[in-house]
């Protein structure tokens, strides 16, 4: 190997050390980061939990689990239904409220809009229109409480993808130190010695 050649391989192998250890310091930095802000928040697993049940969220795997659980709370406050089967719902039952009001009153409509059932109350609306409403809240209250779970498991989602990454971001700061170490010993190699010809 000439010198130029092994000048360059020289140059590549402390090149990759120092990215390797810069990656590996900044993926472990993250890794800190994502776990101190988990903790802070001091979330316990619920008991009713598929896993890590009563756990502190800490790590990648208690913040799934965690998510796993706000869905399944969330999914049995709304019967099973979806934020937009709720969404669908609700939009149905305004309609056949505002079907059944025969006086078709605005003052009713724009109650039956807004889900007022002490307005339509005073009103006088008819007994339909009323139930049709309280169904409509019922189920707008439920599509909340679906959309404050997603909002939640998509913190804690969020998280689990940035321990991913950091994960990933050490592994590749671990393989530039393997790829340093080998152009180090390729670097290290000595010349072979030059033939000798015979004249």
């Amino acid at each position: 190997m000439n010198a130029n050649v092994k000048k360059s391989v020289s140059i590549v192998a402390i090149l990759s050390f120092v990215a390797g250890a810069v990656l590996i310091v900044a993926g472990g930095v993250v890794w800190g980061m994502i776990t101190s802000q988990l903790k802070a928040e001091e979330i316990t697993i619920s008991a009713d939990a598929d896993m890590l049940a009563g756990k502190k969220v800490g790590g990648p795997f208690t913040a799934y689990a965690q998510a796993e659980v706000i869905n399944k709370h969330a999914l049995a406050g709304s019967e099973g239904q979806t934020y937009a089967q709720l969404g669908a719902k609700v939009s149905e039952l305004k309609a056949a409220a505002k079907a059944a009001d025969t006086t078709k009153s605005e003052d009713i409509a724009a109650a039956v809009d807004k889900l007022d059932i002490a307005t339509l109350t005073q009103l006088n609306a008819a007994p339909e229109v009323i139930t049709n409403t309280e169904a409509a809240a019922k189920a707008q209250g439920q599509r909340t409480t679906v959309m404050n779970g997603s909002f939640l498991r998509a913190s804690l989602f969020s998280s689990v993808i940035a321990y991913g990454v950091s994960a990933l971001v050490i592994g590749l700061g671990v393989m530039m130190l393997a790829f340093g170490f080998a152009f180090n010993r390729i670097a290290s190699v000595p010349a072979p010695a030059a033939a000798v010809t015979k004249e």
